[in-house]
Order: C-alpha cells, then structure tokens, then sequence
C-alpha cells in the first residue's frame, strides 16, 4: 500500500531503486511508530491508570528531539557560516503554540461532548489539512486526489464508529451527546491542527536552512512551552516515578517519529503524512487485538479497503479507465476556467 507513496524530489521515476526503497522503509517505520502508541500506552495502564505524569514524558521527548538536532547539527559542519536573526527564529515559535493551544483545547471540548464523539469528529482534521494545504501552499490537488482524501476521512470515522460498537451494549458507558459549543470547537480544533502541519510545511521549505537547525528552533519553542506546562501542572508525582522499559520505548518511539517526521515536511508534503497518519490506524487495530486482546469488529475491514483504495487512487494515474480520466481533466479544467 505505502509503496505507492510517493515523496516529491525523491520518489519520482527517476530516483533510484535504493533511494525509493529508503523512502519506503521511512514511511513503514512512521506508520509502524504511530500505530503503536496508543497500545503501548496501554500496556503500561495499572489499577486503570498510568503509572507515570504524561507531562513529563512530553516533556522528556521534545528534550530528546532538541538534543539530537543539536547533535545532527554538529555532526553535519553546518554551523560554520550560518546567520541566524530573530527574524530567522521567531517563526518557529508558531507551530509550538499553535500544538500547545490544541492540546489545551482538547480537554476543554470534554465538558461539551463524550470522548467517543470527539474521536469521530476529529477525522475532520484530514479535510481541514488538505484544504489548507491547497489554498495556504498554492498546491492544486485533482479531483481524484480529493475523493482518495475524502475516503480517508471515511475511514477515519469508519474505524471510530467501529469503537462504538461495544460501548452501545455496555449500559456503564457513557452516552453519546455534543452540544453546538462542542461542535464549534472540535471544528477549531480540526482548523488549528491543519493550519499547524501546513505552516510547519511551509517555514521548513520556504527557509534555506538545514533540517537539523530547523529542528532545533522548532524543539527549542517545544521544550519551553512544554517545561512551562509541567511546571505550571503542580502535580506531586515524582519526574521519572512510574518510568518503565516500556515507558522509554514510548519516548524513544515518539522522539524518532518526531524527527522522521520533519523529513517527511520538508522533502515531501503535508498529504503524505496524512497517509501515513490514516494507515498507522491499521497497525493500532492490529496490535490491539494480537497484544491487549481487544475483539475487531467487521467494520475494521471497511477502512482497510478505502485506506488502500485512497492510496491507490490518489498516488496512481492508472486507477481509473482512459475516458473516466479524461473526464475528471476536464472536470478540473473547467473548475479552474470557473465555468462550473
């Protein structure tokens, strides 16, 4: 499925067979990383809580991010010559607040619908970045691109709704509900989570500089506001208390995806993290059922197709017969001329 992706300057025709095949390796380990999170969170659950303060594990792994750019940076001999400014810098603290103001909000909207709702509705996020992407990066997507795009908004909710199934014959859950305050939030939470990747893209690519130092602006910003957020929590709980094996993996995993991440953001575009966000889905339902024993239902099998089927349709000029493609040109050219 992945190994359609392709990556612009490096993916196209004429990469290199090695080069494609290190492409790929990238984007299975991304898809591998994120859709083992949630799980391994999981495994670390004791008497229905984590052991260790999440605030701190954040913390720990945008330090570890800032440090290995640090250490990219003088590995490279980049840092003769280089002239940095406020100017130069200042940008970088956007994409941190913007995460930090989402990742506030997002506890905020509980009091305004179930958590359930939220998983669902947050799909939208895949939308609102494409939409963005087009209209911020000056990027024009054919309409095939935007069905393939809107299947994996599909399947995101798809997989959600699959959650649902056993919570609806649990008489302990808690009921579905969103008010209209609610839905407004949860579309500012889609709005600001796509203006933030396509900005991020947009400053890594825009700015000549390299990708360790840009990294190390972005942690820089991350480390701040994440080591206010700690300190501002006054929790009791110890820094590393409830630190496990299993927790450093977390860490590790979520610094390496971090910074494979950027790669992605600079040498290939926003959409393709998108792909890779929507298939890592496949791996958490994988995983949870083979590691934490968690039932699949059949409408697992739903947003395994329309994720491949996304990924073939957007990434392939083959998909459809001649005469279907020739008519979506045109359909595309007469949008563009505003004669529809």
């Amino acid at each position: 499925m992945l190994s359609m992706i392709v990556i612009d300057n490096v993916g196209s025709s004429e990469a290199e067979p090695p080069l494609r095949r290190r492409w790929l390796c990238l984007l299975l380990l991304l898809v591998l990383i994120y859709g083992s999170h949630a799980p391994l969170i999981s495994l670390t659950i004791v008497d229905g809580r984590v052991p260790f303060s999440p605030s701190s594990c954040v913390l720990l792994i945008e330090f570890i991010k800032l440090v290995l750019s640090f250490a990219a940076l003088v590995a490279s001999g980049n840092l003769s010559g280089l002239k940095i400014s406020a100017w130069t810098v200042a940008p970088y603290a956007v994409p941190a607040l913007l995460y930090a103001f989402n990742n506030n909000l997002v506890v905020f909207m509980q009091a305004y619908m179930d958590p359930s709702s939220f998983q669902v509705l947050s799909n939208l996020k895949i939308a609102s970045t494409a939409l963005l992407y087009t209209a911020c990066l000056g990027k024009r997507l054919r309409l095939g691109q935007w069905l393939a795009l809107g299947m994996l908004v599909a399947a995101g909710v798809c997989h959600s709704y699959s959650g649902l199934e056993g919570e609806a014959s649990d008489e302990s859950a808690v009921r579905l509900h969103i008010t209209s305050w609610g839905l407004l939030l949860v579309l500012v939470y889609c709005f600001i989570s796509g203006l933030a990747a396509v900005y991020t893209e947009r400053v890594l690519k825009t700015q000549r500089l390299p990708l360790s130092l840009q990294n190390l602006f972005l942690y820089v910003f991350g480390v701040g506001i994440n080591l206010a957020s700690h300190l501002s929590g006054g929790g009791q709980q110890g820094f590393f208390e409830g630190f496990s094996a299993l927790v450093w993996l977390i860490i590790a995993g979520q610094a390496a995806n971090g910074l494979l991440m950027s790669v992605i953001m600079k040498h290939g575009t926003g959409i393709t993290r998108l792909f890779v966000i929507s298939s890592s889905m496949l791996v958490n339902g994988v995983l949870s059922w083979g590691i934490l024993g968690i039932q699949l239902t059949p409408y697992f099998l739903f947003p395994v197709v329309l994720i491949g089927w996304a990924v073939y349709l957007y990434y392939s000029d083959f998909f459809f017969p001649c005469w279907i493609r020739c008519a979506m040109e045109l359909l595309d050219f007469l949008l563009e001329l505003q004669v529809l």
